[in-house]
Parts: C-alpha cells; structure tokens; sequence
C-alpha cells in the first residue's frame, strides 16, 4: 500500500525551496550538479551560517510535525476543562446567586489551586524531559562556512551539504551530490527488504514521474547500509515525500504494561465513584436536603474518590526518575518507557562491547593446515580496504595490522555485505588479472568454495579437506578465537558489474582470527544482574563456539544454546519453549533476532535489547525496552528508549533501580488513593445517609482533597527500599483490588468508631462533629502514608524522604490549627477541646498499630501472589 502510494506520487505535486521561489521535483533531479547549487543558492562549501539561520527561519523546522509551542495561559485553562473543574466552577456560580459570594470564593480559590498544583508539577515535568532529549538529539554532519559541523536534525535548511556514511539516517530530502558504492534502505517507506542503489548524476526528464526511478534522491528517514555520500538538502519537515505518508507510518507505540494497568486503576474507581456519587446525591434529595448544598457534597466526594493526580503524580514520577537516571549515565528519550525498564526481566545483547572490550585485535592470518600465510592476509586487507559498505570492528582490525603491500589495485565493482548472506565482496583488477575476493562467516563462505588453495597450489575441497578445515575451526573457535573465511575467484576482465550469483565456485584460502578480550567488569555485571533478576541472554552472529568460551571466562553458566540454523527449523511453539532454556543465539540473523523477542514478550516476560548497530535497530523496536548507547549509529540510538552513555551492564543496572524506584513510588499513590483516602470518601458518602446533617460541609470536603493532595505531591521524592526494588516489578490489578478489599475497611471502621465517639463521648454539635472528622480524616488520611509506603515492620525502620515528611507534617499541622485560625469562620469551624486532641492522639496511634498489624497478615497471606505478579511468571494484568 505504501509502496504503490510512493510510485503514485508525482513530482509536480510537492514544493521545493531555493532562492528563486517554488520549483518542481523534476527541476531538481534533472539538473547538473552546478546548476543544482545555484539554483539552491548554495555551493561545495556549504551555507554561511547566518544565511542557514535565516532559512530555518522562513522555511521552519526539520520536522515532521511541527511543534507549537501552546500559549501558557491557554494551557493553564485547560487544567479548568475537566468535568469534575467544570461542575465546580458552574456550582459557585450558583453559589454566588444564592448570595453566598464568601462561599463562591472559596470554591473558586481551592480549583485553582488545584489547577495550579497540577501545572507547575508538569511543567517542572516538561521542562526537565527537553532537557534530557537535547542530551541524546540526533545530528547530521554538513558543510557549514566551508567547514564540517555536526547539526541537530532539525535545524537542516534547504541548500545545507549533508555528509553520509553508513548507518546514517537521511536527515531531509536530499539530491546526491557524490556517492560511492551508496545502498539505501528504504524500507521505512516501501516495505522492501533489500537496501537500493544510489548515485549520483541528473536523471532523463522520463525518469522523474515515478518515485521509484529517483536514484539520485534520498528520502527523509531512509538509513544508509553501506557507502558513503555528499548531498544538497531539498526538501525538509513537511515538504519531503515521507511526510505525506507520515499518518499510515508514524503511530504511537504501544501503551507499556504500566500504562494499561494505570489506565484500568482509573476506569476501575471511576465507576465506583458514579455509582457512589449518584446513590448519595439522589439520598439527599429524597431526604428533602439543600439541593445546592447536596450538588456540592456529591461533587466533592466525586474529587475526593477519584485519583485526579494520577497522571501528575506518574508524570513527576517519570521526569524525576529520568533526572536520577540522567545523573548515572543512564538517558531516557522515551519517559513511559522507565516503567518497562523497571520491570524488565530478560535482557538480550551481543556479547562484542557488552561482555567484551570491544577492542578487536587479528592475531592470526591462516591457511587451510593453521599455518601463518601471507595471502590470506594480502586478500583480506584489500577487501576491507576497497569496501565501503558497513564497516565493523573485524575491518578495523584487519586494516591496522599493516604490513601488506597490495601494489596498484583498481576496484571494479562491490557486493556489500548484507546479514542474510554474511559475506562482503569485492571485485578488483591488479595488473592483467581480475580477481573477485570474498570475505565472511566461514560456514557461508566455504559452501560457497570447491577448491583450497595451499602453499600456491589449489586442491579440490573434498570431505577429508571440509573435515580438518571443519577441526581447524572448532579448535581455534575454542580457544575464543572469532573467524573470518577468505577466498577468491579469478573473473572476466571485461565485466564490470558482478552480483550475489557470481559468489560461486570459490577458492578458499584461509581464517583471519580475530580476539576481543573479556571485560574485566563483565564478572562484577554479571552477579550484578543476576541479583536484580535479570536473566542475560547473548544472541550473536559470532560462532557458539566462541561465544561458549568468553561466557566461561566470565562466569556466565550456559544453560543452552540455539544456533540460527536451529531455529529455521523450529516452530513458534517450539521455539517459545527453546527460548526459556537456552541463553546463548549464535550465528542469528536481524529476523531471527525478532522472533527471539517476541517469543520472550508472548512467554509474559519484559525484554529488553540492547545493541548498536545498523542491524540492531529492528530488534531494539521490537524489544519492550529498546536500549543503544551513546556511540550507537543513527539509526539504533533513533530506535531506541533508553540511550547509556557508558556501554557497562552496571550502568544499564543503576537505570533499572531507577524505573524501579519509580514504579514504587506511584504505586505508593495508588495504594494511598485505595485504603485511607477511599475509605475516608465511603466513610463520608455512608454517614451522609444515616446522619441527620451532612457529616462535613462541601467546602471542608473540598478542603480535605486539597490538603490530602498538597501533601501528596512530594511522594515522587520518596525513598524507596531495598528490598523493594531486588526483582522486576509488574503492575498487577489482582494486587491492587486486594490491598483495597484489605485496607480500604480500616479507614472507614475508624470513622465510623470516630463518629460514635463524638456523638456518645463528646455530645458534639453539628459544626463541632464537621470541625473534629476533619481534623481526625486529615490526621490519619495523610500520616498513614508513613506505614503504607512500606512493607517494613515496624513502619519506622524505614526512611521516608525530608520533602515528604515535612509536607506531611504541614499539611497536618495546619489543619490542627484551623479551628482556632481567622479562616474557621470562612470554612464553618469551631474551636475543640484540648480532650478531643488526647483521644485524637491515641486514636491514629491504634490506628498505625491496626494498620501495621493487617500488613503482617496481608503480605504474609499474599507473599507467593505478589513475588509472582511482580515477575511475571504467575498472574498477569488484570487476572481475575
């Protein structure tokens, strides 16, 4: 579908800039390279800095969806807008109809308030995750005042010379200016798997009217695979082509587990509360109340029963969660991806750079015996020398060793490795002889051999040949030796365009073996891991040989191994079950990469995968965390949630104690928002029943949820236990529903025991029975929040954060001091007597102790549900 829409698109139809106004596409691809530049107002050098400065600000960002900035006060009003904000404002104006203006005032000051509460908490959000996503923003290296910069993405202006090299994402629309050996993948936009050819040169004018045919072109979010290229920017944000098919490509992810189970919380107490809310409201009519007064009451039980704060208080979690995890080198791109990392319990990465030093020497050049042979050495470093396709660490590697002379050498053609075929070739002429020289995985290389060549002499590759090279490949592969297989063929010295088909009929001449030494921290990691609940698996293109052997050298227990031809054989059912046992993927490609993960995702667990490179990318989306690091190519750290600026497993463990920590803390919310304050409202919504007078007047209701969530607002700074954050955690709605049956009673009997008291102990009037439940639901709404946020027992040997202490304290202080304050009269308060305050005292004290007391049941009772929700190895989401 996409890819019948690109050919569809006609030239005419899209805008380009340059200086003379709007041309068409057809201009653009047509013209030599010369005219090009002028007609773009442009040259080799690049754009004058302040001239780019003044094009970004007339043809506007690189983006595809350009950002407004929303005005702040129409953002401030929309914290007005909800149902709950709309039916109290309406309610005060009533009020001040009434003649009561004192009351409509305080109405009106506690919503904005509110409102107030939840924009600066976001905003301070906001503000802190720009600042995080400038530290990982993607950069293209152009041409600037004749000199080579890195700019962000986004400030490309048409007429900019952008640099590519392999692994590059295309910044804009771009015409090729220069290319060697360029191959594009366009899969983004066509859904073809195998990258494109492209170069430069003006195109026939019959060649423009279909997309497919724009071989000078570079669509915006295609990746280079291989090559290199100079280009001139044409076309950026909105104007390119990809932008037109934007709607069909670019789609939200996927809600994270945490998300859902968030979303349900809320559906879940947003039922309940309509149900309550109406119940009480039609009572009270019935019962021939103020309607007014009763509108009120109902509405603020309606604020107090609903979890308004929850996307605030997940927000600031996140935003902090990502500070603290910035401050360790940790930077996440994405917020709600903090909450799967938190709760990732299978980690998959290469082993090169993650278990080793990624510091790849050649040691050995051999031929088919084991013998030191200067040709495999010879072909080999022409190879990586005359390729220009993805350049890997073994390249790197072979070309530091030196000492080859490898004389006057014209290259004549290239087949770029590709990770279906694991082979990379090239095609060059010395002298009268022309030579196709193949370097890859030995096992692809070799099939493709019939004869070996040794000491100059070639020989047929038979069985007894295919067995001593077969054991000479074990040996050194056990020894932790990775392999590269060399061979070549003598080709007709009139062709100039070879494919894949002439990879045929080789003559293999030997091993280049490389050594990457183990990290000396990979131990340490590993253990570091393991004690966090995060089963490591390795899955490599290396040989299982190989990567068996760097496994024992750190300590890591193979528990089975799965090799890419194993699991061609398999089907998803087996393959579900292989993966649980077996900890090592060799010899995988990028595909079988992804039917790893998405095995592990449909066996319930949260996988994360790491990687770095072009091949990378897929799996880091597939993936329910998607981690790269910070020297990544373009296109991995653009897949990518989470970015490390270290390559360290302890690194990437400090980030999970971190999304840990973050899950704890609003969680400790949720579990606040289902005992005492649920069953405070319930409490209130029950007395206003069977009590002749309503048990608290709106406005001190409304007071109440104010104070609650003021004091609420610093559980995001809290300190989160130890012991709470050694396994992965999951959100669990089962756990959720449980801990409300088992604590929201608690809240609700000591009300109602509060209420006999005031009636049969202190005789209290109405305004002194409003004044006392106020004081003594503020007491135990909020100080309790010292025992739930725990599951230690007592609640005291755990530390809770300063901010959350004191605001815990003030909140409570101030609501002891109100009867006796000018604003009792405002709010209908009236001075208590000092023996209220003694009973008070002994009141939340045995409240604690009943609290503490159901906590010893309830995690003993639960212990085995919890550990296997938080896992995910027993009860999912929403299990009943």
């Amino acid at each position: 579908m996409v890819k019948e829409k690109m050919a569809a698109s006609k030239a005419g139809n899209d805008p380009a800039f340059d200086k003379e106004g709007l041309v068409s596409i057809s201009d653009l691809l047509t013209l030599e390279r010369a005219e090009l530049l002028e007609r773009l107002n442009s040259s080799e050098a690049g754009l004058d800095p302040q001239d780019a400065g003044r094009r970004l600000g007339v043809y506007g960002k690189n983006e595809l969806v350009q950002r407004k900035k929303e005005n702040r006060l129409v953002k401030f009003g929309r914290y007005f807008a909800d149902p709950l904000s709309l039916i109290l404002l309406a309610a005060g104006s009533l009020t001040v109809l009434t003649g009561d203006p004192v009351s409509a005032a305080v109405i009106f000051t506690i919503v904005v308030l509110s409102s107030s509460l939840q924009f600066v908490q976001e905003r301070r959000a906001e503000r802190a995750s720009e600042e995080l996503s400038r530290k990982v923003a993607l950069t293209a290296t152009v041409m600037r005042g004749g000199e080579r910069k890195e700019v962000p993405l986004a400030d490309l202006v048409p007429g900019d010379i952008v640099l590519l090299s392999s692994g590059d994402i295309v910044p804009a629309g771009c015409r090729i200016l220069d290319s060697k050996d360029l191959y594009i993948d366009q899969s983004v936009l066509t859904g073809e798997s195998f990258p494109v050819e492209k170069s430069a040169g003006a195109l026939r004018e019959d060649m423009v009217q279909e997309s497919a045919n724009w071989t000078n072109y570079l669509f915006l979010g295609t990746s280079v695979t291989g090559g290199s290229a100079k280009a001139v920017v044409v076309r950026t944000g909105r104007s390119t082509e990809y932008a037109h098919i934007v709607e069909r490509l670019v789609q939200r992810r996927p809600l994270t587990e945490f998300e859902r189970g968030s979303r349900r919380f809320g559906y879940l107490i947003m039922r309940v509360t309509i149900v309550l809310i109406v119940f009480v409201f039609l009572i009270n009519v019935l019962d021939e109340r103020d309607l007014l007064q009763s509108l009120l009451f109902s509405v603020a039980l309606a604020v107090g029963l609903t979890p308004e704060l929850l996307p605030m208080i997940i927000t600031i979690n996140l935003s902090e969660g990502a500070l603290h995890m910035s401050r360790k080198d940790v930077v996440v791109k994405r917020l709600e991806s903090i909450q799967n990392y938190g709760s990732m319990d299978v980690l998959c990465t290469d082993k090169t750079g993650t278990l080793t030093e990624n510091e790849v020497a050649a040691v050995k050049f051999v031929d088919a015996r084991g013998e030191d042979d200067a040709l495999v050495l010879q072909l080999s470093y022409i190879n990586s020398s005359m390729g220009t396709g993805i350049k890997s660490p073994l390249d790197a590697a072979i070309l530091s060793h030196g000492g080859v002379d490898a004389g006057e050498i014209e290259k004549i053609d290239e087949i770029p490795f590709d990770f279906v075929r694991k082979k990379a070739t090239v095609v060059v002429r010395r002298g009268p002889e022309t030579i196709l020289i193949t370097k890859g995985a030995p096992e692809e290389v070799i099939k493709d051999a019939r004869t070996y060549e040794l000491k100059g002499k070639r020989r047929p590759l038979d069985q007894e040949a295919l067995g001593s090279i077969a054991e000479l490949s074990r040996s050194m592969s056990l020894d932790g030796l990775r392999l590269l297989a060399v061979a070549f063929r003598p080709v007709g010295h009139e062709r100039r365009s070879f494919s894949v088909d002439d990879e045929v009929d080789l003559v293999f001449v030997g091993f280049v073996a490389f050594l990457d030494p183990p990290k000396e921290s990979a131990k340490d990691s590993i253990k570091v891991l393991q004690g966090s609940g995060i089963e490591l698996k390795i899955i490599t293109g290396d040989s299982d040989l190989v990567t068996k052997k760097v496994c024992s050298e750190i300590g890591l227990q193979v528990t089975g191994v799965l090799t890419g031809r194993d699991i061609e054989k398999m089907s998803k059912a087996d393959l579900g079950n292989a993966v649980e046992r077996a900890n090592i993927f060799a010899r995988v490609n990028p595909s079988q990469k992804d039917d790893i993960i998405l095995a592990l995702k449909a066996n319930g667990h949260v996988v994360g995968y790491m990687g770095d490179g072009v091949n990378d990318a897929p799996s880091i989306r597939a993936a329910d965390v998607g981690i790269s690091v910070n020297n990544a190519v373009d296109v991995a750290k653009g897949a990518a949630d989470i970015i490390l600026m270290k390559n360290d497993l302890r690194v990437l463990n400090d980030g999970v104690m971190e999304g840990r920590k973050t899950f704890g803390n609003t969680m400790k919310y949720i579990q606040m928002g289902i005992s005492s304050n649920f069953g405070n409202m319930f409490s209130a919504a029950g007395a206003s029943i069977f009590l002749s007078f309503l048990p608290m007047l709106p406005l001190q209701l409304l007071l109440l949820n104010l104070l609650y969530n003021l004091s609420e607002t610093t559980i995001p700074t809290d300190n989160v236990d130890q012991e709470y954050v050694e396994r992965p955690k999951r959100m669990n709605i089962r756990y959720i529903r449980e801990f409300m049956i088992f604590f929201g009673p608690i809240s609700s009997i000591y009300d109602f025991l509060t209420f006999g008291a005031l009636i049969f102990l202190f005789h209290a009037t109405d305004a002194m029975f409003q004044t006392a439940w106020f004081v003594e639901s503020i007491a135990t709404q909020t100080l309790i929040v010292f025992a739930i946020r725990t599951r230690k027992r007592p609640f005291f040997r755990s530390r809770p954060s300063l901010p959350l202490v004191v605001t815990t304290v003030l909140v409570v202080s101030f609501a002891l001091m109100l009867p006796f304050s000018p604003l009792s009269g405002i709010f209908s308060f009236v001075p208590l007597p000092p023996s209220f305050y003694i009973f008070l005292i002994v009141f939340v004290a045995s409240y604690f102790l009943l609290v503490e007391l159901m906590k010893s049941l309830f995690y003993r009772r639960h212990s085995q549900d919890l550990d296997e929700s938080e896992e995910g190895k027993g009860s999912g989401l929403g299990t009943n």
